[in-house]
């Protein structure tokens, strides 16, 4: 069975920034390089298409990452 995601959860690149507390999308990608543990898009289309992750994922991976500093 396929699990059941709450499309308000869903963001984008600039909505993960935001969440992040940086200034650009593109930044996105680079967390993504430099943070092994960071959550996946739960949705990529591929090169130059839209990536979408989970609002939940990334609060709880933001949590930890500043608990740990």
């Amino acid at each position: 069975m396929t699990p059941m995601i709450n499309t308000d959860d869903l963001l984008d690149a600039q909505g993960v920034a935001v969440l992040l507390g940086l200034r650009h999308a593109n930044s996105v990608h680079t967390y993504l390089r430099r943070y092994p543990a960071m959550p996946r898009p739960v949705l990529d289309l591929g090169p130059g298409r839209p990536r979408l992750w989970l609002r939940p994922q990334v609060e709880r991976w933001l949590i930890e990452r500043v608990g740990s500093s």
